[in-house]
């Protein structure tokens, strides 16, 4: 089992160009996956982290419900904002600067072989780094993500999560809102729930803005650690 875990900063960059970099990535390891079995061998798959953020832009996943958008296409365009349909579970979510979205290719065969723990992983990842700025974050029921003030008036988003899966080969992944202008949560209905609101780990702290490399080194750490990864 290879627990390597390359990961790769790509800085601010296209959403389509980095589906497409993913999907490239998804696709050499589910090929070597299907030649070991094909043809016997025993060659290590790779792993990946990306962590990138994104222009302005709205994606909507298999299951999602198009009208969760609230905005047309020449809103869109006002707005500079990209809208995509993709391939990952869940419903709309926003990407957009000051947010952090960690895309975790890896084959799961090389950690275990459970997608409801991949999942509890990846949000405890989130819940261990806003600890350490004094942030109490925790799971909503039914929800995934990351939520704060879970089960009363106030419940609020600050980490929405969606995968995709295949052969226990990951893609797609999570975005923390850092410094994200929330205001463009306002026009989708956030993972097509209603009534809730979305925070950001700025406002929360009271602070025009945090250190965003520093949150990805807290991220990489706790990553690192639940996952029992060696990250190159």
């Amino acid at each position: 089992m290879n627990k390597e875990v390359e990961v790769r900063n790509l800085g601010s960059r296209d959403y389509k160009e980095t589906w497409d970099y993913q999907e490239q990535l998804f696709k050499e390891t589910l090929d070597q996956k299907i030649r070991n079995r094909r043809q016997n061998e025993n060659i290590a798959t790779r792993n990946y982290l990306l962590l990138v953020e994104h222009p302005h832009v709205y994606t909507l996943g298999k299951s999602g419900d198009h009208t969760n958008l609230l905005l047309s296409e020449e809103q869109l365009e006002k707005k500079n904002a990209s809208f995509y349909k993709i391939n990952r579970g869940g419903d709309i979510t926003y990407h957009g600067p000051g947010q952090i979205v960690g895309y975790p290719i890896l084959d799961l065969d090389n950690f275990f072989t459970d997608i409801h723990k991949y999942l509890r992983l990846l949000e405890e990842t989130v819940i261990l780094t806003l600890a350490e700025y004094g942030i109490k974050s925790e799971r909503s029921p039914g929800e995934t993500g990351v939520w704060l003030d879970v089960g009363t008036p106030f419940a609020r988003k600050i980490c929405a999560m969606g995968v995709r899966a295949s052969r226990w080969v990951t893609m797609h992944g999570f975005a923390l809102n850092v410094n994200a202008d929330l205001g463009y949560f306002d026009h989708i209905i956030p993972c097509g729930i209603k009534d809730k609101a979305v925070t950001s780990l700025n406002v929360e702290l009271g602070q025009k803005e945090v250190d965003m490399a520093e949150v990805q080194q807290k991220l990489m750490k706790h990553f690192s650690q639940l996952f029992e990864a060696e990250l190159v």
